[in-house]
């Protein structure tokens, strides 16, 4: 997963949202949620929650988050949000729950259900929170979503996420899936490559050493660290 803790669609995106001052009401209420946040003003945070703009709505879920107060009913209400930037949120809100007392109660119950979102950023977001649970994550419904994200799922962001998400479960019901992911495209043969770090096996050694011969230098140099580490 990306060092800095967010997903490679984060590391991607370079465009602003908006400026955050200007005559621009929604603009100004974003800068009164973020501030919110950062105050620990529980009050406005929740008030701008139900905000009719969604990035107003995404920055307050943020707030409640920062502050230590964003609770199971405030992320699973988000995961039902219409707008799919504030589910998105949602599922990073969850991932960061992971550190938390609350976090195995209220973070892998709700990413799980990110797994199925029609908005392949938010299927990512759900992916990466969920590798943030590491083992609390590997209940079989749960290995069983990733798994199929892993292998199926159109977009080869998502692919690349859930097989990062297998690997920081570490749990063998989700290896057959990033053995898999090694026939994939670069960027995800990569992740899976790196995502076999936790197993061991005949199975594991055959795909390094297939990886060690890969194409792709990335992939070979991933394979080779691990052989040689």
């Amino acid at each position: 997963m990306p060092q800095d803790g967010g997903t490679t669609r984060d590391m991607r995106r370079s465009t602003p949202r908006g400026d955050d001052g200007g005559a621009d009401p929604g603009a100004r209420r974003r800068r009164a949620a973020a501030l919110a946040g950062h105050r620990g003003d529980q009050e406005a945070a929740r008030a701008l929650a139900a905000d009719p703009d969604p990035a107003v709505r995404a920055t307050a879920l943020a707030a409640l988050a920062r502050m230590g107060r964003a609770t199971q009913s405030d992320v699973s209400r988000a995961l039902a949000d219409p707008d799919a930037l504030v589910r998105r949120r949602a599922c990073e809100v969850a991932g960061r729950l992971a550190a938390s007392p609350a976090g195995p109660a209220v973070g892998v119950q709700a990413l799980a259900r990110g797994l199925d979102d029609d908005d392949g950023a938010v299927v990512e977001a759900a992916a990466w929170g969920l590798g943030e649970h590491g083992g609390r994550a590997a209940e079989p419904a749960v290995l069983d979503a990733l798994a199929r994200v892993a292998t199926s799922h159109p977009d080869p962001l998502c692919r690349e996420a859930a097989v990062a998400a297998l690997g920081a479960v570490g749990d063998r019901r989700g290896l057959g899936a990033i053995l898999t992911a090694t026939g994939d495209r670069p960027a995800v043969r990569r992740r899976a490559v790196l995502a076999l770090a936790p197993f061991e096996g005949p199975e594991v050694d055959q795909a390094l050493e297939r990886a060690r011969l890969d194409r792709d230098w990335q992939v070979r140099q991933a394979a080779e660290d691990l052989l040689d580490g």
